[in-house]
């Protein structure tokens, strides 16, 4: 194989390597920063460590703001705070614009939240957009209610199937349940599959089991091996048996 050959597979192959590392610590660090030029200023000078320290301290906005949703969480949970809440909603129900803004953003927020509580259970493949065609889906939960009788069906689960490569947004199918084809991976994997574009293939079932039964044998092997290099525990050999006899 040519030499450029060779130093393209392995630059291709540092850069999957390297590009994820460097691409997180650059948004983990603008949102540390973002964080800090919206809360910082807002810190009284006497409570800043910058005015004792003459030097900005990296985060220290995004630890006032963690303490004070903190706070404010707590207090939301009382009669006090819940009360406070109904208040400043009725005030914001009563301007237009604002309104709107914020009842979508309240929405939004707590729909992403809720997903940690009802995340999607099962990555499925089903027949899409026509037979013999198969598409990665997530299903959801079992359909209940009007549909399944609508749609003349005994049991129907639902399912979102996502677009590629952004999985967030997609379609919500109700799909029979005789239709749909479980799968052995997690739905993170299945989810990489569909960002990757199928580029990223996860491991089969039978793959993991035999990496962990190679990876048990080279343990015991390891053990093993350790085990016979070690020296001999002492033992009542002829020095004990001639200090046992003075």
């Amino acid at each position: 194989m040519p030499l450029w050959v060779r130093a393209r597979a392995n630059f291709l192959t540092g850069l999957i390597v390297v590009a994820p590392i460097v691409v997180t610590i650059y948004l983990t660090w603008a949102f540390i920063t973002f964080v800090d030029n919206q809360i910082v200023p807002l810190v009284p000078t006497p409570y800043n460590p910058a005015t004792y320290i003459e030097t900005d301290i990296p985060g220290f906005g995004l630890v006032v703001f963690f303490i004070f949703t903190t706070i404010v969480g707590y207090s939301a949970k009382k009669v006090f705070g819940k009360q406070l809440i109904r208040l400043g909603e009725g005030i914001v129900d009563r301007l237009p614009l604002v309104r709107t803004v914020y009842n979508a953003m309240k929405q939004i927020v707590e729909t992403v939240l809720s997903q940690s509580k009802s995340s999607f259970r099962q990555a499925c493949l089903i027949e899409y957009p026509r037979r013999n065609l198969w598409a990665i889906a997530f299903v959801s939960t079992d359909t209940r209610g009007e549909i399944p009788r609508r749609a003349g069906q005994d049991e129907m689960i639902s399912v979102f199937l996502p677009t590629t490569p952004n999985p967030t947004s997609g379609f919500l199918l109700f799909v029979p349940k005789r239709d749909v084809v479980l799968l052995d991976m997690t739905v993170e994997d299945a989810a990489k599959l569909v960002i990757s574009a199928g580029l990223v293939t996860p491991p089969t079932k039978e793959e993991l089991e035999a990496q962990a039964r190679s990876a048990t044998l080279r343990k015991q092997a390891l053990a093993k091996a350790a085990s016979g290099s070690r020296p001999p525990p002492p033992g009542n050999g002829e020095g004990g048996n001639g200090g046992g006899g003075r």
